[in-house]
């Protein structure tokens, strides 16, 4: 390894010494909490070819993908339910540069029917560095386009519409050195086009993670700055939050239950869900030992998985006999013990920190639609 191959790695491990002093201060609050939040944010790209990442997959390709999806979703994960009866949903984070009117009604009539939700993708500056006026036009006119498929949620059911976010390539804010992004001030353009949070955390193994992990936070303002998300205030209970869009992040840290010869083997765990990394009653665990948590709340813990639900090469993990073990396990684990399980969208997670924040305590459950609320109502799944 070169110098300038060991600065990347330093760098993109420099989240450790944060996790590390998280994991003495939360030491046994993921395993004593009373409910487990969890909310799989999927990079959902139809178009996307693992061979070539850069390329897209034919327009007919990318129609039977989906169409076999919404086959095939239902017949999978109708039979595991969350206390409240819910399935598990992916919250579907679409692509901006890549929309195709034809597939999102596809989606958008999977998720009226109850099995997940849709939100904004957005990858841009790849070739050359994008510019904030163009961000702008893409993320406002691909808003307005899932508004017209009756996608998206309004605060209060007033007002503009509102979304969720993830970047794509992981660089939020030009937080991958230039590269995938180019705009500085991101920031201040989700939140001025209606983003209620931002899902994108962990990044791990990119060099764009930043070394705050592990929480809810608003970001530190000014938020026309590169990267603003590297710092801010952790949410708390009875503090509503000023600065919006919400830093919502997933579990990151080290995973020392592996073994080679006998001695540890650490591992990062960062949440994601593929084939060689799929969905265990192990991993959640660590998810829960993470105790990503309001602070003042901490009986409710929140999780939020990633993935790329559309990889041909990660079909087991997402509509598998993988996925099929992983829910079994963790719906029957649930009902053996004191824990309840609540199964939410990227929408409902944040409507229940919302709640958190405001000093609401007992069931997350039931504040599902607390604050954001879908402009076209589902039908029960």
């Amino acid at each position: 390894m070169n110098s300038s191959q060991l600065n990347k790695a330093l760098e993109a491990l420099r989240w450790l010494p944060a996790c590390a002093r998280q994991s003495v201060a939360r030491r046994g609050r993921g395993a004593r909490a009373s409910h487990l939040v969890i909310a799989l944010a999927d990079h959902f790209e139809p178009a996307y070819l693992p061979e070539a990442p850069h390329d897209f997959a034919p327009p007919e390709e990318q129609e039977r993908r989906l169409g076999e999806w919404c086959r095939e979703y239902p017949k999978i994960f109708r039979e595991w339910r969350d206390a409240e009866g819910f399935p598990f949903r992916h919250t579907y984070f679409s692509p901006a540069e890549q929309y195709d009117a034809r597939l999102t009604a596809m989606l958008a009539e999977h998720c009226l029917e109850g099995w997940g939700e849709v939100e904004i993708h957005l990858h841009h500056g790849v070739r050359e560095p994008d510019t904030a006026d163009a961000t702008r036009r893409a993320l406002a006119e691909f808003r307005d386009a899932l508004v017209a498929h009756g996608c998206l949620s309004r605060w209060g059911d007033e007002g503009e519409a509102r979304y969720a976010f993830v970047h794509g390539n992981w660089a939020l804010a030009n937080s991958a050195g230039g590269r995938f992004c180019g705009v500085d001030e991101e920031m201040q353009l989700l939140a001025e086009t209606g983003c209620y949070a931002d899902m994108t955390m962990p990044s791990f193994p990119s060099h764009a993670q930043v070394s705050k992990v592990n929480s809810l936070y608003e970001c530190e303002p000014p938020l026309a700055r590169r990267a603003p998300h590297a710092r801010g205030r952790d949410l708390r209970a009875g503090r509503a939050p000023e600065v919006f869009p919400l830093m919502i992040q997933g579990p990151l840290g080290l995973d020392f239950e592996g073994r080679a010869s006998g001695l540890p083997l650490p591992k990062i765990e960062n949440g994601e869900l593929t084939a060689s990394h799929p969905p265990t009653l192990s991993r959640t665990r660590l998810w829960r030992r993470a105790a990503v948590a309001v602070e003042g709340r901490p009986e409710w813990v929140f999780v939020k998985l990633h993935c790329h639900g559309m990889n041909p090469d990660d079909r087991e993990a997402m509509l598998g006999g993988l996925m099929r073990d992983f829910l079994r396990g963790l719906t029957e684990e649930a009902r053996a013990g004191r824990l309840s399980l609540h199964f939410v969208t990227a929408r409902e997670m944040v409507n229940i920190i919302l709640a958190a924040c405001d000093g609401r305590e007992g069931n997350p459950g039931d504040f599902r639609d607390y604050r954001l609320r879908l402009i076209r109502p589902q039908r029960s799944a």
